[in-house]
């Protein structure tokens, strides 16, 4: 059996980093499924999935690495042809992706006791993200 679910969240930009892990929890509970894997993708292409430790420290390291591995100021080719100032977040939202798939039993999400799901949102504003759950099971 096939179940979708979904939900919005507002985030700041500039790679904002949130714990969406309840609402996917949710989303699983609510379902009625028991066995199975949940499949969670976010919409657009400047925003990514990735599970981790959720604490401020490794926050703020990832946001220090991303800045590294695809710095905001430099050069892109992509704002060279849309006159834009995304660049950067593309290339770090390809570099995680924006799915995940996550196996569920008895009901629960299966994670490690410090492992979360986050959304990254690298675009250079605000936004509104749009994450769908798909969960396949019985």
């Amino acid at each position: 059996m096939v179940k979708t679910a979904r939900f919005v969240f507002d985030t700041r930009g500039d790679t904002d980093i949130r714990d969406i892990t309840e609402e996917v929890a949710q989303a699983v509970t609510e379902s009625g499924l028991q066995a199975g894997v949940a499949t969670v993708f976010i919409l657009g292409s400047t925003a990514a999935l990735t599970t981790v430790e959720y604490e401020p420290g490794l926050v703020a390291d990832l946001q220090r690495v991303f800045e590294q591995i695809a710095p905001e100021d430099a050069v892109y080719q992509h704002e060279e042809r849309w006159h834009d100032d995304n660049g950067h977040a593309h290339v770090r939202a390809t570099l995680l992706g924006p799915s995940l798939s996550v196996p569920f039993n008895a009901g629960r999400l299966e994670l490690g006791t410090w492992q979360q799901i986050v959304a990254l949102d690298f675009d250079t504003r605000p936004r509104q993200r749009t994450v769908v759950v798909q969960m396949v099971g019985e």
